[in-house]
């Protein structure tokens, strides 16, 4: 779906709307600035590909990459070999179809599970794995209807933890106001493919509906869900998803008066855009345009509202497939110019890192691996501050060089309705250790509730947070980073961070 770019959202507050015939008083705060992003100097991560598609990160920070039509899953790491961890068994690649989506499992450091969206010999289908056995699948959701084109095939895990899956109508346009077919719906699943209790319909994994080809799916700092989708003839789409929504497809395409269907905050002509994948940095949504040849940046402001969207890398790499960011914050794109529709350079296909100032920013909310149980001590008072943690030795297993690091701490945190959603960034100024512990003392009522990257638990205000198996040795001047989800409010930068019992600057 696409039309010219809004050049809505300025600062206005107390405009009146009316949709519909409903007239509504619209708070519309102003977006925030976009994060800066050097699109002069980026790092090819990878070259040589066969049609990159889904793309996703290991605790380790290496990223994962789905060849559609090879049907290959490629490990990618800056500055090393990129090596061919396998070839999925039971893709059938044709047309638009093949080796799609790919996520981590939320929990990867205890599950090692991978899950994948591709098309079979007689459906297209949501499986998961174990990479040391492709071979050895689930299918956690069969029976959506594939074909030449609108295959969808974008899944993500969002902040409840929940998997998402956007579904293309095969063909069949009608599918996708069909409320007994997955086609052309956003579904909503447990990590096991059933069904949320809280889903809009009680037994389905519906979400959303009325969609033609969803590509893209993000999640803002307030949790809230952004899909882009690919139009027919006149109109490219962004849209806030809401649970049980309906985006009116067939019946529209853009647009609309009519109170049924929801209309989208961006639009543009498929010459501009043709949206695939997206992602979400510091509240400015990128979308990867695939015969727009280029990247969209879509301003979001507090209300879920878009600002005027901006383009870069115009026609620079050629088509563009996906947009995702890294651990560490960086921007990652992924080229399509060897999909049959673009002119591939002698390099294509290639999957580039872009630095984003202020990358150590909390994680999307979509990106944690979030602990299915809390690690805090239910047992210990929040109000209670003590001085040093019972369960805890600050210090363990350490050698003598190791007690003496130095360090420096980057904190950020992002406060959402009734929760914290934090990130950490420690680095080792001192001599190299083979483990390490961080703490801290919250100010407030803060209780952590789930951790990523690091194992943490929390007695009183008192926080401990200890390395996972793959991150533990830092040299000098090497970084770990960790995130967590918390309860209680207050952004304001700890006191007393220790690294191994070493104060941080």
């Amino acid at each position: 779906m696409h039309k010219p770019a809004l050049a809505a959202a300025a600062a206005v507050v107390g405009i009146a709307l009316s949709v519909a015939g409903i007239a509504a008083a619209v708070d519309r705060p102003v977006p925030k600035a976009a994060p800066t992003v050097d699109f002069t100097n980026p790092t090819t991560a990878a070259s040589n590909l066969r049609v990159p598609w889904g793309l996703t990160f290991l605790p380790d920070g290496s990223a994962l990459v789905a060849e559609r039509d090879r049907a290959q899953i490629l490990r990618i790491q800056p500055g090393m070999p990129t090596g061919i961890v396998g070839q999925v068994p039971g893709v059938q690649p044709a047309g638009e179809g093949g080796l799609l989506g790919l996520v981590v499992s939320p929990t990867y450091a205890t599950d090692n599970l991978v899950y994948a969206y591709y098309t079979s010999a007689t459906d297209n289908r949501i499986v998961r794995f174990k990479l040391a056995d492709m071979a050895n699948q689930t299918p956690i959701v069969t029976g959506i209807a594939k074909g030449n084109t609108h295959n969808g095939g974008r899944i993500a895990f969002g902040p409840d933890g929940m998997l998402y899956a956007g579904v293309g109508d095969a063909g069949n346009r009608n599918s996708a106001q069909n409320p007994a077919s997955p086609n052309g719906k956003i579904l909503r699943m447990r990590p096991d493919g059933s069904v949320p209790a809280d889903n809009p319909t009680v037994g389905s994994r519906i979400y959303s509906s009325g969609h033609r080809n969803v590509q893209g799916l993000a999640w803002d700092s307030a949790g809230r869900l952004y899909a882009t989708e690919f139009g027919q003839d006149r109109f490219d789409e962004v849209n806030r998803i809401v649970p049980g929504g309906n985006y009116g497809w067939p019946a529209v395409e853009g647009n609309t008066t009519n109170p049924a269907y929801r209309n989208p905050i961006v639009t543009w002509t498929p010459d501009q855009a043709s949206p695939s994948g997206a992602t979400i940095i510091d509240d400015t949504l990128f979308v990867a345009a695939l015969r727009g040849n280029r990247l969209w940046m879509v301003p979001l402001d507090a209300n879920g509202n878009a600002g005027t969207p901006v383009a870069a890398l115009n026609t620079r790499y050629g088509r563009l497939r996906t947009a995702e960011k890294g651990p560490d914050g960086s921007l990652w794109v992924a080229t399509s110019n060897q999909d049959r529709r673009g002119n591939p350079t002698t390099s294509d296909d290639r999957v580039f890192r872009f630095t984003v100032a202020g990358g150590t920013s909390p994680s999307d909310p979509a990106s944690p691996t979030v602990s299915p149980n809390p690690t805090v001590d239910p047992t210990v008072d929040p109000a209670a501050d003590p001085t040093t943690d019972p369960t805890t030795d600050p210090t363990p297993s350490e050698s003598p060089s190791d007690a003496e690091a130095s360090c420096t701490v980057s904190y950020g945190a992002t406060g959402l309705p009734g929760l914290l959603l934090g990130n950490v960034r420690v680095t080792n100024e001192g001599t190299s250790i083979g483990s390490w512990t961080l703490t801290w003392t919250f100010g407030g009522n803060q209780r952590i509730s789930s951790a990523w990257g690091a194992r943490v638990s929390q007695s009183g205000r008192r926080v401990t947070a200890r390395n996972e198996v793959w991150n533990g040795g830092l040299s000098t001047g090497a970084s770990a980073n960790f995130g967590f989800l918390a309860s209680g409010s207050g952004t304001r930068r700890p006191s007393n961070f220790r690294l191994n019992g070493a104060t941080c600057d």
